[in-house]
């Protein structure tokens, strides 16, 4: 088969164009890369054969490249079928960038939000067609078609009483037609039609599209002609954002489940929400205790949590009377104001092995539980071994499993055999993920069935001990944890514990669990947030010797060579750098009246380090010379002991248990006194550094002397804020757009935090919508964010659940807060000292009204509009403290989904405000 590739597409000099086609032949996928040749300003072609068999798909899509190493990438494929005789193919394709706000309205989300129309009746399938016209018209009123006129008599000369009407399909609208009698060159355009009232709409806007004359031998010539060019939508929706388990009904057994999806979604209709987004729903049992509510530390990134299995729908009319006994106890967990992880999962599990003892005949033999077995049996089966094996051996460390501690297939295929001994105990994992899978499902077609769209969300990173460390090990850095660097909501900054990825092997086979996890994730979703996106760009990757999120760097990066330091004029002394740096000064800074008990047992005496020195240096002693044999040594002498604390005398050797606990913060404070981490990977030839995040704020930094400080800073400058960004814009470009071609679901990302310069050019090339917080705004100087100034592809919110609701916020900083008020409200005066419900309102309608696509709220927030309905206490509403790396995620709404839908007055203002808005 030959195909004669041309992509209409205009170039600078040093810019290159490819189209990569992937055939695929049953299971089997090959990839070809062809270098496209300039045939004019409009023009690049290529002839290319491919050896294929009938029935074989061809996928192909374009590349841009220039000679810096930049690449742009298509948003999505197109498709070929390989004929059963040899033939020539020519394709006509407009490039489509990913960034095209149409592409947005091309997504599964839309799909729901706005259903195409289908034509009355059905075209009849033509035969001996000679061009197929292709094109994407998202967003077309439900009374308008696609139609194609142009010259000739098969365009029908013009005649927009009778155009050709186009049929819709999954890539859009097409028509195949007859053009052998007609003289090329011919023009056409595409227009709209109105079935209702039979008239023309109007044409495109733009010049005429011209058709070319086919080469004689040509079969036939397919135009993918991109999409229509109308004047640009501009629809805009609202949503709600809320963790499952803060759901509360009066059916709830002490925590929200998929089946309590369903009130939520009535209540969103009911007030015209169009989304509801929710926290990753991913099973996170990896302790049994309450430390595994943490959403976002999954042990398995495809399996769902029990948690959130609806034990009523399970049980049914037939196996109700099973619930009866615990009756009481589900009243009275329900009855909690916050969520008991541990009691609730407890109470679950043992009916849920009742459940399954009752029906696991009858359960196996289900052909609907087959197929969905054969569907998902590359991550179920291994996550139902690592379940089994996790309660066998008590632990998720699978270093501990003894003969299972490595991953082999052979092992687990004996294992999870129907024959082994152990089948019931592996089965029930089997019994509860179908059960979780056609809830969930279920919940996704109710929402779309109302016209509302589900959003989930992608965790950054994996846990330490999750099954998919454990399956494949070589996809991740296991010795480096992920985090994030230190800000105004975690001072010493974040360590998720995640170990990181290794992206070079996850490019080996073009992100297989990537696709995989998106393909599992688009059966419930049709939005999905990417958590910490600046992940995708660089990592905070903190070495597993620390602790604190502070001594992590950013991977990849530039680092600082030698070098630089002399060229700079200030030499380089490594112990002064690279060590803590610890003398008596500031050991009286950090430690006080325990100065000397803590040299005399943690340090030892080092030679002057010479060079800047600045007096006696110490250094710690080997048991105590990383921050995680500070926490271990910590850890054990707390459990060791029930002493009480003892303040120690003079310079007699201490006993650590007579030590405060703010000595261990100290200590751990200490270590980060440092100015360069050295980052030289194994075997390099030549050492490698990166400066320490916020270096102004360490004493080691501080008492250098200021013809060395003022190098250094410049130096700090140009590594964090200069010298990184094209090399993090390329890591992105390299991954973000295959992730993004490997999903129809509509992606936004989470890009808070420290911003590289990058971040925004890359998130609108590649049409991935960003999220704007009032509260916290990107341009450096700003108090606070415009909301007029959103761009069009963002998400706006007042509140994320990693901060204090509006409310809470509002009484944390009184003068932020007043010049919030006067500056961004626009009022006179003195702010009033809670956020009252106008106030409330006012902020609100701020958003609904900003230019955003979406303006997405947390529950609370809607709440808080409304006096009487709202908490009490607003800080009682907030889901998480990012700074407390063991918060309990607690969270449940204080009024029942019953009670939400009943509260007229709220509802209908709050309905007012959206369609005033003109949302949805």
């Amino acid at each position: 088969m030959s195909v004669h590739f041309y992509l209409y597409y205009t170039t600078q000099f040093g810019e290159n164009l490819y189209v990569i086609v992937q055939i695929q032949s049953g299971a089997n996928i090959r990839e070809e890369e062809h270098l496209l040749n300039y045939l004019n300003d409009r023009l690049w072609h290529n002839l290319v054969t491919f050896d294929v068999q009938p029935g074989e798909v061809l996928r192909y899509h374009y590349e841009w490249r220039n000679g810096y190493g930049h690449r742009r990438v298509e948003e999505c494929d197109r498709e070929l079928i390989a004929g059963d005789v040899e033939e020539l193919v020519e394709v006509y394709d407009c490039w489509e960038p990913m960034g095209a706000v149409e592409n947005v309205f091309d997504t599964q989300a839309f799909r729901v939000l706005v259903p195409r129309s289908l034509p009355s009746g059905r075209a009849r399938k033509n035969t001996g067609w000679t061009h197929c016209f292709r094109v994407k018209v998202p967003l077309l009123p439900p009374d308008e078609v696609v139609c194609l006129l142009g010259h000739g008599r098969a365009l029908r000369n013009w005649d927009t009483a009778a155009p050709i009407l186009l049929q819709p399909d999954d890539q859009g609208w097409s028509i195949s037609l007859d053009l052998s009698d007609e003289a090329f060159p011919l023009g056409y355009k595409y227009g709209l039609w109105n079935t209702r009232t039979r008239t023309f709409s109007g044409f495109e806007k733009g010049s005429n599209r011209v058709l070319y004359q086919p080469h004689p031998t040509a079969r036939y010539t397919i135009l993918h002609d991109g999409f229509m060019r109308l004047p640009p939508a501009q629809w805009r929706g609202a949503g709600v954002a809320i963790p499952v388990f803060s759901l509360r009904s009066e059916r709830s057994f002490g925590v929200g489940d998929f089946a309590d999806l369903m009130l939520l979604i009535d209540w969103a209709a009911q007030v015209g929400l169009r989304l509801i987004q929710l926290l990753p729903v991913n099973d996170t049992s990896a302790t049994g205790t309450w430390t595994d509510s943490y959403p976002y530390s999954a042990i398995s990134a495809f399996a769902l949590h029990p948690l959130y299995l609806s034990l009523e729908e399970v049980a049914g009319e037939t196996y109700a009377a099973l619930l009866e006994p615990y009756a009481e106890q589900r009243k009275a967990l329900n009855g909690m104001e916050s969520l008991n992880y541990e009691a609730v999962l407890q109470t679950k599990w043992t009916i849920i092995r009742q459940l399954f003892e009752a029906q696991k005949e009858a359960f196996l033999q289900n052909p609907a539980f087959k197929h969905y077995f054969s569907e998902n049996r590359e991550w179920l089966v291994p996550y139902a071994a690592f379940c089994f094996l996790r309660d066998k051996y008590g632990t998720c460390d699978f270093s501990k499993w003894q003969e299972y501690a490595t991953y082999r297939p052979s092992a687990i295929e004996k294992l999870t055999a129907p024959t082994s001994k152990h089948y019931d105990a592996i089965a029930i994992h089997y019994f509860v993920q179908w059960h979780l899978h056609r809830q969930l499902r279920s919940a996704a077609d109710y929402a779309h069935a109302r016209g509302i769209i589900l959003k989930g969300d992608i965790p950054i990173g994996i846990y330490r001990y999750s099954c998919d460390a454990w399956v494949a090990p070589e996809l991740y850095n296991m010795d480096m944890q992920a985090g994030a660097p230190p800000d105004d909501f975690a001072l010493h900054g974040q360590n998720w514990g995640f170990p990181t990825y290794h992206w070079a092997r996850m490019k080996e086979n073009r992100y297989a669990w990537w696709r995989q996890r998106f393909e599992q994730m688009s059966r419930y979703f049709d939005a999905f947030r990417i958590d910490h996106i600046l992940g995708f760009f660089r990592i905070w990757s903190i070495p597993w010797h620390a602790t604190q999120g502070i001594l992590g760097h950013f991977v990849p990066a530039v680092p600082l060579v030698e070098e630089e330091f002399h060229r700079a004029g200030i030499g380089f002394n490594y112990e002064r750098l690279c060590k803590p740096y610890i003398t008596d000064t500031v050991l009286q800074s950090f430690f006080g009246e325990y100065a000397d008990a803590v040299r005399d047992f943690f340090l030892e005496r080092t030679p002057d380090a010479g060079h800047w020195s600045g007096g006696g240096q110490y250094a710690f002693k080997p048991a105590f010379d990383t921050q995680r044999k500070i926490e271990e040594f910590w850890a054990l002498a707390t459990a060791s002991s029930t002493e009480s604390k003892k303040k120690p005398a003079g310079r007699k050797k201490p006993d650590p248990k007579a030590l405060p606990p703010i000595i261990r913060e100290g200590l751990l404070a200490l270590h980060a006194n440092v100015i360069l981490l050295d980052v030289t990977p194994p075997g390099a030839q030549e050492k490698a550094y990166a400066f320490r995040i916020e270096m102004e704020k360490t004493l080691s930094f501080q008492v250098l002397p200021q013809a060395v400080k003022g190098p250094l800073k410049e130096l700090y400058v140009d590594y964090f804020y200069r010298r990184q960004d094209a090399l993090w814009q390329r890591e992105a470009m390299e991954k973000l757009p295959a992730l993004k071609r490997a999903t129809r679901m509509l992606v936004c990302g989470e890009d808070l935090g420290m911003v590289p310069h990058c971040v925004p050019e890359v998130m609108r090339e590649l049409g991935i919508l960003s999220l704007e917080v009032q509260r916290m705004p990107k341009t450096p100087g700003q108090v606070f964010f415009n909301l007029k100034d959103a761009p069009y592809l963002s998400v706006v919110t007042p509140s994320t659940h990693d901060m204090s609701t509006l409310r809470g916020w509002w009484e944390e900083n009184r003068e932020l807060t007043q010049r919030f008020f006067n500056e961004v409200l626009g009022y006179a005066g003195t702010a009033p000292f809670f956020c009252e419900p106008w106030v409330c309102r006012v902020i609100l309608n701020q958003h609904l009204h900003s230019p955003a696509m979406w303006a997405i709220f947390q529950l609370q927030d809607l709440l808080s509009i409304d006096g009487a309905l709202r908490r009490q206490n607003p800080h009682d509403e907030r889901i998480n403290i990012p700074a407390n790396p063991n918060h309990y995620w607690r969270y449940r709404m204080h009024l029942t989904l019953e009670a939400l839908q009943k509260a007229d007055a709220f509802n209908a203002e709050l309905q007012q405000m959206i369609v005033e808005s003109g949302r949805g």
